[in-house]
């Protein structure tokens, strides 16, 4: 190979994204030497899109045990570091993914602040790379069963390093928080890129390659193919997005949806009722408080499955009506039951039945949001996105909902020291607006394309 050609290939490698190693079936015959016999074994038949989705799978596995470390770990993480209360909420409550073993090697607060800034870079990537890929490599049949995998794989996470937490010190379980990584590096080189990007760069062989692939040696992809490349070539017409470009519907409208709908699933509270569910059982009376999380992670894992089973079935919008309303009244429960709690004697048999229910309406917060609020947000964001505005307006809609995280994180315990009722009451509040919310704006996208989507709101 000339030099001429070496420098070109380094400069196409430069433009291509995070999960491009997967471009196997394109390889050159150095390049493909390395891997001959795993990836012939793949080539000969096809590359399963479930396949796919199960390998970027890990990514969000890696964000669930990272959200769900802090609950098992704060109390022996403060009492071995000896941590003042500030400095453990600025740990818990900084966004997190690749820091485990300065975790695991900390000697004091600022290796786990470390430790939690740096896996905040990662998680933050997965959780806007990994759901615009699911939608974009898998079939418009599939695509809300397999994007809610995304939400079941963090779900699980948060359950592993829940159960994990029980048997393990807070060292070794961050540590353990490296292999979900380590496995997702690996699994990267066996699958392809989104076809969908390949055909945005203009690399129209690579596109068609990949696509192939992904649906299989047997199936004609004309169609697909066509359609592709008529979304591309309009979105392509102006390549240069103007802010007042940003007054049309077919950008603000979008943009509008997925931002609303990951910032108000933040602002349910999820994220403070995860990360301080030992301190919420404990102070409800539960003994064994970390064993009860252990089984509300459990509860979360079964209801993101009946989720991702009736995605393309009941459809987005129905799904996130009956959850949102569902997490009001819940929300209502709780808010009620800490108030009746707050003005009954601590002796009285209805004090303790306040906090049966106080806990029952825990379960159901957690089984109502994760049937639609945890997983459908993401989806839509990353279906109705333009293509030629979807990096940006994806990286700014994934960034309001870490804020909205980081705001909820950091606000959670304080507002349970001030008041219960309270807390869960301002979480009502904001739960009832997005019942709203997804009632007026929120399109149903279940068995369209993403181009017949993104049509929609010209």
């Amino acid at each position: 190979m000339s030099q001429r050609d070496d420098a070109e290939e380094a400069r196409d490698q430069l433009r291509k994204p995070l999960l491009q190693t997967g471009s196997w079936y394109r390889m050159s015959s150095r390049q493909s030497s390395i891997m001959s016999s795993s990836a012939q074994m793949l080539r000969d038949g096809s590359v399963s899109v479930v396949l796919c989705v199960l390998i970027v799978a890990l990514g969000p596995i890696q964000f669930g045990f990272t959200c769900g470390y802090s609950s098992p770990t704060q109390a022996e993480i403060i009492s071995d570091l000896k941590l003042s209360i500030s400095e453990s909420l600025v740990v818990a409550a900084v966004p997190n993914l690749i820091g485990w073993l300065s975790i695991s090697f900390a000697v004091d607060s600022s290796f786990l602040f470390m430790g939690r800034l740096l896996e905040g870079f990662g998680v933050g990537i997965i959780s806007y790379t990994v759901p615009v890929y699911i939608a974009e490599i898998a079939p418009q049949d599939m695509r809300g069963s397999l994007g809610s995998v995304n939400q079941l794989s963090v779900t699980i996470g948060i359950l592993l390093s829940y159960l994990l937490g029980l048997f393990v010190n807070w060292r070794m379980l961050a540590v353990l928080g490296c292999f979900p990584c380590a496995l997702l590096i690996l699994g990267l080189f066996f699958i392809p890129e989104s076809p969908r990007w390949l055909a945005k760069m203009g690399m129209t062989e690579d596109f068609e390659a990949s696509l192939q692939v992904l649906r299989g040696y047997d199936t004609d992809i004309t169609a697909e193919v066509n359609e592709i490349k008529r979304a591309v070539a309009s979105s392509s017409k102006r390549t240069t997005i103007r802010f007042a470009d940003l007054k049309r519907r077919r950008y603000w409208f979008p943009l509008m949806v997925g931002i609303g709908l990951l910032v108000l699933q933040q602002f349910s509270g999820i994220n403070g009722i995860f990360f301080y569910s030992s301190n919420i059982f404990a102070n409800a009376g539960i003994s064994s408080s970390n064993l009860a999380t252990c089984g509300l992670g459990a509860i979360q894992v079964i209801a993101t499955g009946i989720s991702s089973w009736l995605m393309d079935k009941a459809g987005r919008r129905l799904l996130l009506i009956i959850s949102t309303t569902g997490v009001t009244l819940s929300l209502l429960l709780v808010a009620i039951a800490f108030y009746l709690q707050g003005i009954l004697p601590q002796d009285s048999d209805l004090y303790h039945i306040m906090g049966i229910v106080s806990l029952g309406g825990l379960v159901a917060v957690v089984i109502f949001f994760s049937v639609g609020l945890g997983a459908i947000p993401w989806i839509i964001m990353s279906e109705i996105l333009p293509v030629n505005i979807k990096g940006i307006a994806g990286s700014v809609a994934t960034l309001a909902n870490w804020l909205a995280s980081w705001l909820v994180t950091m606000t959670a315990n304080l507002l349970m020291s001030w008041s219960s009722a309270g807390t869960f009451t301002i979480y009502t509040v904001v739960s009832a607006f997005t019942v709203i919310f997804v009632s007026l704006w929120v399109p149903e996208t279940k068995g369209r394309t993403l181009e017949e989507i993104q049509l929609s709101f010209r």
